[in-house]
């Protein structure tokens, strides 16, 4: 990978403990969990994928986020920004499949979504592109990683 993302120091708001958590439920080797956001010291997802942009020339980023965050997402610091800074992939989620598409972020790209069949090419595409991911979805979210980490 071109670009090194270091973890925080423990106890900065408990986010070496998340990492870690989130770093045994994503065991995979194309999945890299980090604390960039904390060592960027950025508030704003859109500062802190800027950033990531600036640090990782070329490399070709996803944003991924759950369907409940697309249905807020209008609501989001400067998301407009964010959708057109790098494609995005929806992950389908339990009880907000209907509310996400239906919201006005997502009418506001719906003119940019892209078929499932297509989404293996969507690091690829220019943004602002997206594609809403259906599977076996899953209960987990950032509020239970965080209190599982609390709890650990």
């Amino acid at each position: 990978m071109a670009c090194d993302p270091r973890q925080p120091a423990e106890g900065q708001h408990g986010a070496a403990q998340r990492i870690r958590f989130g770093r045994k439920l994503a065991d995979h080797a194309k999945i890299h969990v980090t604390g960039i956001e904390a060592m960027l010291r950025t508030r704003y997802t859109a500062d802190t994928l800027r950033a990531l942009k600036r640090r990782c020339p070329g490399v070709n980023f996803v944003w991924i986020m759950g369907s409940d965050n697309l249905a807020s997402f209008h609501r989001w610091n400067e998301w407009r920004a964010i959708a057109r800074m790098m494609p995005m992939a929806v992950i389908d989620r339990p009880g907000s499949t209907h509310s996400a598409v239906a919201s006005p972020a997502a009418n506001w790209l719906s003119r940019w979504r892209i078929s499932e069949s297509q989404g293996a090419a969507l690091a690829l595409t220019k943004p602002p592109a997206w594609v809403f991911l259906h599977g076996r979805r899953s209960e987990l979210s950032s509020t239970m990683l965080r209190q599982q980490a609390e709890r650990d």
